[in-house]
C-alpha cells in the first residue's frame, strides 16, 4: 500500500477532526509527525506540519470529502452562521492566531529575543476577503 500526504496540518484536532470524517467514509487513513508537534509547536514549521495520509487508491474520494468540509460554513453554539462584521462574507478562517495590537508587537519582539514560542496572540475569526478579524 503505497501512502500519500493529502493534507497538512498546524494542529492535531483540525488533524483529527478530518481523520474521523475520512475513516466514517471507509477510508483508511494515518496521522504523521503529529507528536512531534505536539510536544513542540516550533518545529511544526520543521518538519512539514502534521501530514495526513491515505492510500492512493482512495485519493478521489478523500479528495471529494474533505473539499465537503472546507466548503461548510462555520456555525455558532446556536446553529447560525458565522458571517463577518464587515462585509458579511461566509468565507472565514476560524481560530486565527491574531498578534495585532501593542501586545502582539512586545510578544513578537520579546519572542524574537528570547527565541521562544509568542507567549501573547488572541484566537480570533479572519475574513478571507476583507482581512477582518472578529470574535
Amino acid at each position: 500500500m503505497e501512502l500519500i500526504t493529502i493534507k497538512t496540518f498546524d494542529n492535531s484536532i483540525e488533524a483529527h477532526m478530518v481523520k474521523s470524517k475520512l475513516e466514517s467514509e471507509n477510508i483508511i487513513c494515518f496521522l504523521f509527525d503529529e507528536n512531534i508537534v505536539s510536544l513542540n509547536p516550533l518545529y511544526n514549521v520543521t518538519v512539514g506540519g502534521i501530514k495526513l495520509k491515505i492510500s492512493k487508491s482512495d485519493i478521489e474520494k478523500a479528495t471529494e470529502v474533505i473539499e465537503e468540509i472546507e466548503k461548510s460554513a462555520l456555525t455558532n453554539d446556536q446553529d447560525e452562521t458565522i458571517k463577518c462584521a464587515k462585509c458579511e462574507s461566509e468565507d472565514i478562517y476560524s481560530a486565527f492566531k491574531s498578534m495585532k495590537g501593542t501586545k502582539g508587537v512586545l510578544s513578537a519582539i520579546i519572542s524574537f529575543l528570547f527565541m521562544v514560542f509568542p507567549i501573547y496572540y488572541k484566537t480570533v475569526y479572519k475574513c478571507k476577503k476583507c482581512g477582518n478579524e472578529f470574535k
